[in-house]
């Protein structure tokens, strides 16, 4: 039997939206929204019916009946701390999503789409990887600081992707082998996985800098440098997230023209991507601590993937580890609906959210 998936992903202006029919795409499209007419909803949640109507809309226009799906699958946005995996969207977790108890991010739209859609034609909806997912170890969460626990807040979507679709490349299992990558986009962030099982990342805000993000600095220079600023709190995030990196450098976030600057002469750019892979590379090193060293592959994905002279530099620091496998491109609609379809035939199990802990930690059981 043939599996329609629908996969929802949204962003601050757009909702980008992929039909699958088992593992071959339909169509994808990336839908986007006027400012304008975003702007008199409060918050995002909110706007989740606005936004449906041109998902069945672009349905439509396509000849698709919404009623033909079998399972909805939206983005997970900033979710409590969760298992890597699917889950049934329930009531617990649409009430941590409305309230943005994770924070506010379009993300969050994925999975109250879904829902809604999904109770007006019949089908299952699920999310998918979100960006919390992945409980680390306590050894890998603990610092210094008895007020902080690190979580892993890193691209899981496309990396776990990515590694399984690795895996099945060389006819193995993703859950035989361990594996680290890096995707690098707008943000970097990096992850290690053991037989399958997530054991430590790097957060695109304690890593290596990137096109929009500061990554991580020294903290008593960053004290220094923002105690008395008079920047706000929102003024200081913007400057972490958003307005560092290359932007923070030259202005600009395009790496296209940051790497042809390089290219053709430019010292201080050429600089910055060298300075940005080392980091890249000396933290795929610290990962491989996590597994003892026994890695069967690193894997460099995300659009900076894309650039030959990023992926060069990297690989030659830390080929001495493992075999890099160069995988560019980012593929968050197909991985949303690849989960959703093993979910459907039964290769993987579904779990459901039950309780979050006051500490935003999700307890969840398997879906029977």
């Amino acid at each position: 039997m043939a599996h329609y998936v629908l996969a929802i992903n949204p962003g601050s202006t757009s909702t980008k939206i992929g039909l699958f029919l088992d593992d071959a795409p339909v169509f994808m499209e990336s839908i986007e929204h006027d400012r304008q007419e975003l702007a008199p909803f409060p918050d995002l949640p909110s706007q989740k019916k606005f936004r449906l109507q041109f998902v069945l809309g672009c349905l439509l226009d396509h000849g698709i009946n919404p009623k033909d799906l079998n399972a909805v699958v939206g983005r997970g946005g900033l979710m409590p701390v969760l298992e890597t995996g699917g889950y049934v969207i329930n009531d617990v977790m649409k009430e941590w999503i409305s309230a943005e108890k994770g924070g506010s991010h379009a993300s969050n739209l994925g999975s109250l789409m879904a829902d809604l859609m999904a109770q007006e034609i019949g089908c299952p909806a699920y999310i998918y990887d979100s960006v919390a997912a992945g409980r680390l170890p306590e050894i890998a969460a603990m610092t210094g600081f008895v007020e902080i626990k690190r979580k892993s807040l890193s691209h899981v979507l496309n990396s776990r992707a990515q590694s399984i679709i690795y895996a099945k490349k060389l006819n193995k299992k993703f859950e035989d082998m361990n594996i680290i990558i890096a995707h690098m986009g707008g943000g970097v962030s990096l992850s290690v996985y053991e037989k399958g099982v997530l054991k430590d990342s790097v957060g695109d805000d304690n890593g290596p800098f990137s096109p929009e993000r500061a990554g991580g600095a020294p903290l008593m220079q960053f004290l220094n440098a923002f105690y008395d600023s008079g920047l706000s709190k929102d003024e200081i995030k913007k400057k972490i997230r958003g307005g560092g990196g290359f932007m923070a450098h030259l202005g600009t976030t395009d790496f296209k023209q940051i790497e042809a600057d390089a290219l053709g002469g430019n010292e201080k750019t050429a600089l910055l991507i060298s300075t940005m892979s080392y980091n890249i590379a000396k933290s795929i090193g610290a990962l491989a601590t996590a597994v003892d060293g026994k890695v069967d592959a690193i894997i460099l994905t995300g659009g900076m993937a894309r650039s030959k002279m990023l992926t060069d530099d990297i690989s030659k620091r830390v080929k001495f580890i493992a075999h890099v496998e160069i995988s560019p491109g980012e593929y968050e609609l197909e991985a949303l609906a690849a989960g959703g379809l093993r979910i459907l035939k039964g290769e993987e199990e579904v779990r459901r959210i039950t309780s979050i802990t006051d500490e935003g930690i999700a307890i969840s059981e398997i879906v029977t």
